[in-house]
């Protein structure tokens, strides 16, 4: 059975002003945010990755990651896969609108993937950099034993201070939690931005130090049938925008929430958030991925410090 990091790299990043942001170098050399990603989550024990990507950028991508990751996953006993997340990639019974030019949304792109999933799995955005310690914990969370029948899944909670952008307005998920650290509620707040008072969206003051999700979820593989008949339910829904409409993973895990039908345990991580929501925010990306290779927290080639070393013979 394989853990595996499932990074959802359809996005068209319509804000990043062009291009495919995701491929956008920011580390000495040359290294990209998905590398630091694949990087952590191999360090943390995850021992497949399957990239969710659209076929039009299958080229692109291969050529600047999948190729390249595939051959340093090659010595270390991890899988690499691509599936692909289309309009008319449907449950049985169900075709696109005519019109319609995007997909579905994050639920469909980890449904993508389902044939390539045999455990359980953790799904993150392509584009932000999230850090050792959230990779470490969802794995252990992952793989230890459950606390109740209800599917357990799991939820990196960032500190909203670590996660704004000083280029523009972001959206974040408010955590809630309970006194026992699990999920109670994610508060979808739009166009957060950080001025001289703190974080603020629409004018109201927010705590910089509450807890926000980054979209990292650590999920078991039985969630996925959960997935699939949401999905179908989603797709019958008569007051919905057919051409624009997207099911979103957050906000169906919130629904299932306040229905009691799973448990979501919110991990805390204290690292910084890097992303590249706006073009102006690569200038500082790529200089604090310089400051983590020049300390020595990355090592130069980035994937050197993950094979193993061979003892010596004598």
């Amino acid at each position: 059975m394989k853990t595996a990091l499932v990074i959802m790299a359809a996005g068209l990043g319509t804000r990043f002003g062009g291009g495919v942001k995701q491929l956008t170098p920011v580390g000495v050399s040359g290294e990209i945010i998905m590398d630091y990603s694949i990087h952590d989550a191999i360090e943390a024990g995850f021992n497949e990755i399957i990239f969710v990507i659209r076929r039009d950028i299958e080229d692109e991508f291969r050529a600047a990651i999948g190729d390249r990751i595939a051959e340093e996953c090659a010595g270390l006993g991890v899988d690499v896969h691509c599936a692909f997340q289309e309009i008319d990639d449907l449950p049985d019974g169900f075709t696109p609108p005519d019109g319609r030019t995007k997909p579905w949304g994050t639920v469909q792109a980890v449904l993508v993937a389902r044939e390539l999933i045999s455990g359980p799995f953790c799904v993150i955005n392509a584009d932000d950099y999230y850090g050792k310690t959230a990779f470490r914990e969802t794995f252990e969370f992952l793989n230890s034993e459950p606390e109740s029948a209800l599917p357990e899944l799991c939820v990196a909670g960032y500190i909203l201070g670590n996660t704004l952008s000083k280029s523009g307005g972001v959206t974040r998920g408010i955590c809630c939690a309970d006194e026992t650290g699990h999920l109670t509620d994610i508060r979808e707040t739009r166009h957060v931005i950080l001025t001289d008072e703190g974080p603020e969206a629409d004018g109201v003051r927010l705590d910089p130090s509450s807890l926000v999700s980054m979209n990292l979820w650590g999920i078991p593989r039985q969630f996925l049938d959960i997935l699939q008949n949401g999905f179908v339910e989603f797709l019958k829904k008569e007051e919905k925008d057919p051409l624009r409409c997207e099911f979103l993973l957050p906000e169906y895990i919130n629904e299932l929430l306040h229905d009691s039908l799973i448990r979501v345990k919110v991990l805390s991580t204290p690292d910084h958030w890097f992303g590249m929501t706006y073009r102006e925010d690569t200038p500082g990306v790529v200089a604090a991925f310089r400051e983590f290779s020049e300390s020595g927290y990355y090592s130069t080639p980035l994937f050197s410090d993950l094979i193993p070393e061979v003892a010596e013979e004598e």
